[in-house]
């Protein structure tokens, strides 16, 4: 027999009843019911009972047996009593009597639990994580982690491409974060950089004619962390195609991701049709340029009707240049107390309140104050139908503009009895992320956003330039490398109106993909990046490989990354990215484990020709 096992613990059935057989594996939990000992014994593959009592050989040493030490038992394979099959494994028709035991590794008190749905402080899980990744949930997103590469991998062939490794110790890249740099010792002084993306290296590929690029690539940027993004390192679905169209990418990714979200999206919808929104859309309708479309709620300007209106807020800040009004649909939300609870989340994010109007069955109220006349003389004409019932719009922003353009203002955003409206004014950029949070607290807490499907959508035409705010020069407002839609003839033109052809894809408001049909000609980059201010010679220095590269006949290519663990994230149902990955950091970038970042010796500063210089 093996010398550790003969069977995982999730393969024993009813046809191995009388078999003798060898388990080894984690103690899962003990139970002794009036001298007899069960335990289950767990291993990655499932669970064993086996049970242990005074005729045992092994009975005393079994006493002593504790939660996660990790044994070895040989025993009996016996058919459990049909009152006592357990149907939610796959061996709980059987148990084992145990035999024989040794002890393979003892365990200290833990730290934390196994069994069990106990919740732990993050620092704590991080730091005993070998601990941790053997809960079971842990080991089913790792296993989704795995199953979910292979698949993309899988995908990705059948689709003619071919898997090649770039570089992870590189040169610094213009990827929009910061770089983690990596002292040379051979060269004292200089650096070199982890890749923020295979970028460079996989638009090079083009140029030397390998047509089709994919890779599971690791990436490293030196970022603020965020439940959704690791502050260190993360894996991406990286690929590059020569002689493409945006929509050729298109093409490409959408039948990988479907398929992924299709296979492991444990039954739920996955939207067939992914609609192109432009960036400038996305903004208006979602506040966001990773829009959730589960989400039915559409923002929209409803500047005209507040223009000249008594509502002197809105009116005069319309007479600022660049301002607007913007409304977000509730449909079910028309009640004074959802309401004042919207209005307050908009003070705690930060702003003086929001307003609000909501449509209502006419009350007797209403119509005493209408008329001039009691309440109960009120009730007495509408029950008569001497006075017409029928809606009203109630709040204080309705008083103060009017009947008149508050069923303008219903009529355009589509609203009936019993929804409401909210308003948000000023210069877009300055309130646009508040409106978009509170369209998804909306939707989420009026049950409008469907949660049981996977809704995706394609950002198009984003902006390559914009003004900066704080110099008032233009710059780069998006990734500099796309090529401009229109080519050298639009960046004659006004810079602000050039469109680029970059891309994200968003899903459940969250980025999953982003991408770009490259700029292959040098004359068009050196004139995008001179209007940005930067010379040629900048660029040369700055991107010489590529810049080099692209003067020997470069094809033009185009391509995108996905985000694996984001991708992962959804579809465990996880809303941190810390629970599908496998040695994640902690907010502070540290790995609590490995006990890194840590000092470095003196002897390597010495080697690497570096001093460190102490903190005042």
């Amino acid at each position: 027999m093996h010398a550790f096992r003969s069977h995982t613990c999730a393969e024993l059935n009813k046809s191995n009843v009388g078999d003798t057989v060898r388990l080894s594996g984690w103690v899962h939990r003990v139970r002794d019911h009036g001298g007899i000992l069960f335990i289950d014994l767990r291993d990655h593959y499932g669970i064993t009972q086996v049970l242990c009592d005074p005729d045992s050989p092994v009975f005393a040493e079994m006493e002593k047996v504790r939660s996660e030490w990790c044994i070895r038992i040989d025993g009996n394979v016996k058919a459990r009593d049909a009152d006592l099959v357990n149907d939610k494994i796959p061996t709980g028709e059987i148990e084992v009597f145990v035999r024989d035991l040794e002890v393979l590794g003892a365990s200290d008190e833990l730290p934390l639990m196994v069994f069990g749905d106990q919740e732990y402080p993050e620092e704590t899980r991080l730091k005993y994580r070998f601990l941790d990744l053997r809960r079971e949930v842990m080991q089913e997103n790792m296993k989704l982690r795995s199953d979910v590469v292979a698949s993309m991998r899988k995908r990705m062939w059948d689709q003619g491409f071919r898997e090649y490794q770039t570089p992870i110790i590189t040169a610094s890249s213009p990827e929009g974060a910061r770089d983690f740099l990596v002292p040379s010792r051979l060269h004292p002084g200089k650096f070199y950089a982890l890749p923020q993306a295979p970028q460079q290296f996989k638009q090079l590929m083009m140029v030397a004619g390998f047509d089709k690029y994919f890779q599971i690539a690791p990436c490293f940027r030196d970022e603020d962390p965020r439940a959704d993004r690791s502050p260190t390192d993360f894996y991406q679905l990286d690929m590059e195609m020569s002689f493409v169209t945006q929509q050729d990418v298109f093409d490409t990714i959408e039948p990988v991701l479907k398929g992924v979200f299709e296979e492991f999206g444990g039954g739920r919808k996955v939207d067939q049709d992914w609609p192109h929104i432009s960036y400038k859309d996305a903004a208006l309708w979602y506040g966001t340029d990773k829009p959730d479309l589960r989400n039915p709620i559409k923002m929209q300007v409803v500047s005209d009707h507040f223009r000249g209106s008594g509502f002197a807020i809105f009116a005069k800040l319309l007479e600022q240049d660049g301002t607007e009004i913007r409304a977000i649909p509730a449909p079910t939300g028309g009640s004074r107390k959802f309401c004042d609870r919207m209005n307050k989340f908009a003070q705690q994010e930060g702003l003086p309140g929001m307003g609000y109007i909501f449509w209502r069955e006419k009350t007797a109220d209403s119509v005493a104050q209408e008329l001039g006349i009691s309440v109960k003389e009120a009730q007495a004409k509408l029950k008569a139908g001497e006075v017409e019932g029928g809606m009203e719009a109630a709040g204080p922003l309705a008083k103060n503009i009017g009947p008149e353009r508050t069923e303008a203002i219903r009529q355009q955003l589509g609203l009936d009895v019993g929804d409401a409206a909210f308003f948000l004014g000023g210069k877009p950029k300055a309130f646009e992320a508040v409106a978009g949070r509170a369209r998804t607290v909306i939707g989420d807490e009026l049950g409008l956003t469907d949660k049981d499907r996977f809704a995706f959508a394609w950002i198009v035409d984003f902006p390559i330039f914009q003004i900066d705010d704080e110099t008032g020069k233009l710059d780069f407002d998006h990734n500099p490398f796309s090529m401009p839609q229109g080519g050298m003839e639009a960046l004659e033109g006004d810079p602000l109106a050039v469109r680029g052809f970059q891309y994200d894809l968003a899903c459940n408001g969250y980025e999953l993909v982003s991408g770009a049909i490259r700029n292959h000609k040098p004359e068009i980059m050196f004139k995008a990046f001179d209007l940005a201010g930067y010379g040629e010679d900048e660029v040369r220095k700055r991107f010489g490989g590529m810049v080099n590269a692209f003067q020997y006949g470069a094809p033009p290519h185009g391509g995108c990354a996905a985000g694996v663990d984001r991708i992962v994230m959804l579809l465990a149902d996880e809303e941190n990215i810390r629970e599908v990955m496998m040695f994640p950091m902690n907010q502070r970038a540290e790995d609590l484990m490995m006990n890194a970042p840590s000092e470095p010796q003196n002897e390597q500063l010495r080697e690497l020709h570096l001093r460190v210089i102490p903190q005042e």
